[in-house]
């Protein structure tokens, strides 16, 4: 018997020490309910997000999943996928790199176009409320058809152009490196060009936010010699001029860059063609 055997060995001991060292004992019950008292209590957040399904010919709608956001990471992507893999896994997203890297999470999260990687979850009560890029064919849910923005994307051919014999490495001077920054970061997420009124409207024939930044950091590349031909490419009443300095495209951009002024600077380049 263990508790016999310990009352013998204090029984050994010195009266003092004794007194001091007793046999702790607790009941199952008592036990549980420490353990019930240290849970925390569930911290629900809702999230409503557009779905929809061209294979069931029904309408869009709205639906509402709530998330207990002591179980699930800071980000909304986190809730995203907490909701697939515990909820619905009907729902459909793309996503890859889960640090603002690839892009592929674009979405409209509380009315403003951003990464859900990136997005933390307001910790109060209010519902989120999550949509696809706006303005863009669905291919399903949150997944918006990408195939004309990246057509416009290829239009600007997004490479090096230099056709000169070189037996090394092109170098550039630090004042020469230093102006593509702010350009070679975009990851082309088209978070920009889906906030950009003019491009909802004639998405068909002006490039948009994105692809004109992208265009601009081959522009200014000092490494490339189709400068002119590029200028030259973009010359029409549409492609270019549709942007009417309304901003929104630096405001949402996820990566902080700023491709209203990227634009500004390819009209500045475009007087001199």
């Amino acid at each position: 018997d263990p508790h016999r055997a310990t009352h013998n060995m204090l029984r050994a001991l010195p009266a003092f020490v004794a007194q001091s060292v007793r046999p702790f004992r607790t009941s199952a019950p008592a036990f549980e309910n420490l353990k019930e008292s240290a849970e925390p209590k569930a911290n629900i957040k809702n999230f409503k997000i557009y779905r929809w399904d061209p294979e069931t010919n029904s309408k869009p709608r709205v639906q509402t999943y709530p998330v207990d956001l002591n179980k699930c990471g800071p980000m909304v992507l986190d809730a995203l996928i907490k909701i697939k893999n515990e909820q619905d896994t009907t729902l459909t997203f793309r996503r890859s790199c889960r640090e603002g890297i690839c892009g592929s999470c674009a979405m409209n999260i509380d009315g403003t176009n951003t990464l859900a990687c990136l997005c933390f979850i307001p910790k109060d009560a209010t519902p989120m409320k999550i949509y696809p890029l706006p303005h863009m064919y669905i291919i399903k849910d949150l997944v918006p058809d990408m195939n004309n923005f990246y057509d416009q994307h290829k239009y600007v051919q997004p490479w090096l152009q230099n056709n000169e014999p070189a037996e090394a490495e092109l170098l550039q001077t630090k004042d020469d490196r230093k102006k593509l920054d702010g350009l070679y970061e975009c990851i082309l997420c088209a978070c920009c060009s889906t906030s950009c009124p003019s491009y909802w409207w004639n998405s068909d024939k002006y490039l948009g936010p994105a692809v004109l930044l992208q265009a601009y950091r081959w522009i200014a590349d000092s490494r490339d010699k189709a400068k002119t031909q590029r200028l030259q490419d973009l010359q029409d009443d549409f492609k270019v001029y549709r942007c009417h300095t309304i901003m929104n495209c630096t405001k949402t951009c996820p990566k902080h860059l700023n491709p209203g002024k990227a634009i500004a600077e390819i009209k500045k380049e475009m007087l001199n063609v």
